[in-house]
């Protein structure tokens, strides 16, 4: 879907503020001996107070407004019972929908203190998602962003996962083309003036193999290793690339 108008640039600018908003609101909440669902709960308010609608709830199936994936979980984690720990990571993903415009972005939060090893993780994937987006760009191809996300987590021996990776957005939260979290400089689709994507890396302490858990949507480390994962909804303009989820 291609962004064509002024009206839905903004439409889907303030649906990426409201994102923004959760994120900013659950980064503060969340400490030990929070639940999940208290989170969740934060988001769902979030939501509703600026007349926006999530684009989680319910989307094939899913119960709750964000998912918050926990230490090995990489992503599509459900909001539970369970509580922090000090120590912990908190993979954030959350979306909003206004005026039928979709935003989507993730962030992890680590919750006290962890040790620098866990920190290097962390920024290495917020930092190779930033440099995924410097790439998008009119005219770049997509595997000149994949190596450019990719090159950061290579450059730490981190796992990048890939069945997961980033997307199109618009009028729906996943739409073509897919944006792989590695690639090669100078192949791929050509990135195009109006089309919004997500870069959305995750990168695994150990090796990049997943499984599924039973409940059908959350995603762990095969090795029990812990994940991090950041994401931005990035519109693609003739003056660079315009962030809309923060």
């Amino acid at each position: 879907m291609t962004i064509k108008s002024a009206s839905d640039f903004a439409d889907m600018r303030r649906a990426g503020r409201v994102v923004a908003k959760i994120h900013e609101a659950l980064r503060e909440a969340a400490n030990p001996g929070v639940s999940l669902l208290d989170l969740d709960a934060i988001a769902a308010r979030i939501t509703r107070d600026a007349k926006t609608t999530s684009n989680f709830l319910n989307y094939h199936g899913f119960p709750a407004y964000t998912c918050l994936s926990v230490n090995d979980q990489i992503v599509h984690g459900i909001p539970s019972a369970r509580t922090l720990e000090e120590g912990d990571i908190l993979g954030v993903d959350a979306g909003a929908i206004y005026e039928g415009w979709h935003a989507d972005a993730a962030i992890t939060i680590a919750i006290g203190t962890i040790p620098d090893k866990t920190k290097t993780l962390i920024e290495a994937t917020e930092r190779a998602m930033w440099a995924g987006i410097e790439k998008s760009t009119v005219g770049t191809r997509l595997g000149d962003v994949g190596h450019a996300i990719g090159s950061v987590a290579e450059k730490h021996g981190f796992g990048i996962v890939r069945e997961y990776t980033g997307h199109g957005i618009g009028r729906e939260m996943h739409e073509e083309p897919q944006v792989l979290n590695y690639g090669r400089p100078g192949t791929g689709m050509k990135l195009r003036k109006g089309m919004a994507i997500c870069i959305e890396p995750m990168f695994n302490m150990g090796s990049d193999a997943t499984r599924v858990l039973d409940d059908g949507w959350t995603v762990v480390t095969d090795d029990g290793s812990l994940s991090a994962h950041f994401e931005h909804t990035v519109a693609i303009t003739p003056d660079g690339p315009k962030v809309l989820t923060e």
